[in-house]
């Protein structure tokens, strides 16, 4: 059900392979399972999951410029959008960072296996390394603002629509609005010189 769902919402957006397809229904079904003890995100349906969770994901996996890049998923919680970009482009290497512990836990059990993937986990303020790209779904601009701009040139998020605040130091391009509603965008920022 998980692939055939996924394949008909991404349809003219993004082509995946069956292996890709595979990889990222076997990560909702250990999120269903391990969801079950630990909240790790709020899942109502199978169609909100893929729509929400790895659509959303996917689709900025589709606007990332082509070639490798070292991208870091602020927030990533269950693994959105991190692990699906992972999955799509096999050439980036993405670290996940994430500072609750059981979060981490269950990021590097559904990690495991992938060589372009690595799990952090601490606060997004302490990050050392710098990336290429910064991508974040579902985090507020408040708790980002610290760190995007000291962290990666590049900042790709999946936010409502409101704006951000001119104070994050970064240049954004108009919004893009996701294909599943209306109240969901894609920003794509450069940090300002």
């Amino acid at each position: 059900m998980f692939p055939e769902l996924l394949r008909a919402r991404l349809s003219g957006i993004l082509d995946l392979s069956p292996g890709q397809i595979a990889a990222l229904d076997a990560h909702y079904q250990l999120l269903l399972r391990w969801n079950q003890t630990l909240n790790l995100t709020r899942i109502e349906s199978l169609e909100e999951a893929v729509e929400r969770h790895y659509c959303e994901s996917l689709f900025l996996a589709a606007h990332l410029p082509p070639g490798a890049l070292r991208i870091a998923d602020l927030g990533s919680g269950a693994g959105f959008p991190g692990f699906p970009v992972a999955i799509a482009r096999p050439d980036c290497q993405i670290a996940l960072v994430e500072s609750h512990q059981r979060k981490a836990v269950f990021l590097r059990e559904s990690t495991r296996g992938l060589a372009n993937v690595r799990v952090l986990g601490q606060r997004a303020e302490t990050l050392r390394d710098t990336f290429d790209h910064v991508v974040s779904r579902a985090v507020s601009y408040r708790d980002l603002a610290p760190t995007l701009a000291r962290v990666a040139s590049h900042v790709d998020l999946l936010t409502g629509v409101e704006p951000p605040p001119e104070s994050m130091a970064i240049e954004w391009q108009p919004p893009i609005a996701l294909p599943w509603g209306n109240s969901r965008v894609l920003r794509l920022g450069r940090r300002r010189s």
